[in-house]
């Protein structure tokens, strides 16, 4: 079959370097990846093409790049999944992360992140009579984050990272939960009292785009919950994240439904007033456009709310 490659193309040494789109038309079988392609445009139509790739067996995590707007390895996607409703693939760079050139970024800030979360084991200090022991029922439930490529595919489609550089990423908050939740090591409260600051676990906007793109199945994004739940059980001190999460919660259980702003409020505080004042501009948009939430006294319980709070009930005596 015949298909068209629109590749995203960067070349620093250019007289004016900036971003541009070329396309290739080739002929691909149906068992060919998007790695095939990329491989057959540089070796018969265009050698300055570049691109980064190893194993070509979904190991080395080398070859991430966006294809048709997402990340994804492309030795493990297959060029007749990705055209399936049309005969061109739109292939870029991954994102946010600087481009070095055409297909290959730079991850040395991916990398700078993970070792910011101490990726080690940090025993209790009493060494122990032979080797460090852990039993495979206490291990199982890290076999999913520890099949981690670091590819950095979730990185990539991170919707925090964004808009905030400052916040560690999935990747790295995925492999802080593989050593807080390990019974090895002893360093779980320092860990989570690190990742309570601002740039941490309480960033993450929960856009799921992290597990929708990981080839793994790691579910970095489920690790991240988890990690904020451990945070609130050993008593991290309070901030607008874990208060985010409390107050949510707290006014389901009491109303049956979200009563905006009031999370608003109560997140904050009264005594925050420039949080609470960085609203006043979407507020008055919603305002004109008569989009603004009831509130307060208008914000009635929902019927049967009885039955909400049996439920909540019920999960906090569940152990």
């Amino acid at each position: 079959m015949v298909t068209t490659f629109r590749i995203r193309r960067f070349d620093p040494e250019s007289a004016a370097p900036a971003p541009y789109v070329q396309e290739y038309v080739i002929d691909t079988e149906p068992s060919d990846t998007i790695l095939d392609g990329l491989i057959k445009i540089r070796e018969t139509v265009d050698e300055s093409l570049t691109l980064r790739c190893s194993c070509r067996g979904a190991i080395c995590g080398s070859c991430g790049m966006r294809i048709n707007g997402h990340a994804a390895l492309s030795c493990k996607t297959k060029i007749a999944a990705s055209t399936a409703s049309s005969t061109t693939v739109r292939v870029e760079p991954m994102n946010n992360m600087p481009v070095i050139k055409d297909l290959v970024t730079d991850m040395t800030g991916f990398w700078e992140k993970v070792r910011q979360v101490q990726p080690w084991l940090q025993p209790t200090g009493v060494e122990p009579e032979g080797e460090y022991l852990a039993s495979p029922e206490s291990m199982s439930h890290l076999t999913g984050v520890m099949g981690c490529i670091m590819c950095g595919a979730c990185v990539s489609d991170c919707a925090a990272l964004e808009v905030d550089s400052r916040f560690v990423g999935p990747a790295a908050l995925a492999k802080a939960y593989r050593f807080v939740a390990d019974p090895r090591d002893g360093a779980s409260a320092s860990r989570l009292l690190a990742l309570n600051e601002p740039g941490g676990m309480w960033d993450c906007t929960r856009c799921m785009e992290c597990i929708e793109v990981c080839p793994k199945g790691v579910g970095a994004m489920d690790r991240i919950m988890t990690l904020r739940a451990n945070g609130i059980d050993q008593g991290v001190p309070s901030t607008c994240g874990s208060r985010h999460a409390e107050v949510f919660a707290d006014l389901i259980e009491q109303k049956g439904r979200l009563d905006e702003p009031m999370l608003a409020v109560r997140t904050f505080g009264l005594g925050h007033v420039g949080g609470l004042l960085s609203f006043l501009p979407m507020t008055l948009r919603a305002l004109v456009r008569r989009k603004l939430p009831k509130a307060g006294p208008f914000h009635r319980p929902i019927p049967g709310i009885a039955r909400i709070r049996r439920l909540f009930q019920r999960s906090k005596e569940t152990p």
